[in-house]
């Protein structure tokens, strides 16, 4: 299914990174890239985790990259469920791609979420569900997604207590 979004982390703003980077680029501080590479592969940073409330520092690295994952905000399978299917080609790689779906994440905390939605799965960290609410609204508004009933009331409960 993921192969319906285009490839994985395609340049899709044409600034000669990939999104992956470009998202660790924007969401880590401190970063610092790769030689050779013209800024574009992060070696190191800080993450200030939204999912868990954590810092978690980043090292590229075969056993040490997955320690913090970039996260659909939306969920590729969720989306796919609820009409990115009929979306044209370029529209799922536009949606697979976007900053705004897109966010730097605790690992760990990611692979738990997998592909559930707001009526199934919320961050640990409560400080941050109003935002994580409001941006997967956004993504489904912008795409034409929808939502399941359960999914509508679990988001209008979070939204009810927001500021």
């Amino acid at each position: 299914m993921r192969d319906e979004f285009g490839p994985a982390w395609a340049d899709t703003d044409h600034n000669g990174c990939d999104t992956r980077n470009d998202i660790l680029a924007r969401d880590l501080t401190g970063e610092t890239f790769k030689p050779g590479t013209n800024n574009c592969v992060v070696a190191t940073g800080t993450l200030a985790d939204k999912y868990t409330g954590t810092t978690i520092n980043f090292v590229r690295g075969q056993d040490t990259s997955s320690d913090i994952q970039i996260d659909h905000i939306v969920p590729l399978s969720d989306a796919w469920q609820k009409g990115a299917q009929q979306l044209s080609a370029d529209q799922r790689k536009e949606l697979a791609n976007d900053p705004l779906n897109l966010m730097a994440a605790d690992g760990p905390t990611n692979s738990a979420k997998g592909d559930k939605d707001a009526a199934t799965w919320l961050p640990p960290n409560k400080a941050f569900r109003c935002e994580y609410v409001e941006r997967q609204t956004s993504v489904k508004t912008k795409y034409s997604l929808w939502v399941t009933q359960a999914e509508h009331d679990a988001i209008a409960g979070i939204l009810n207590n927001c500021p």
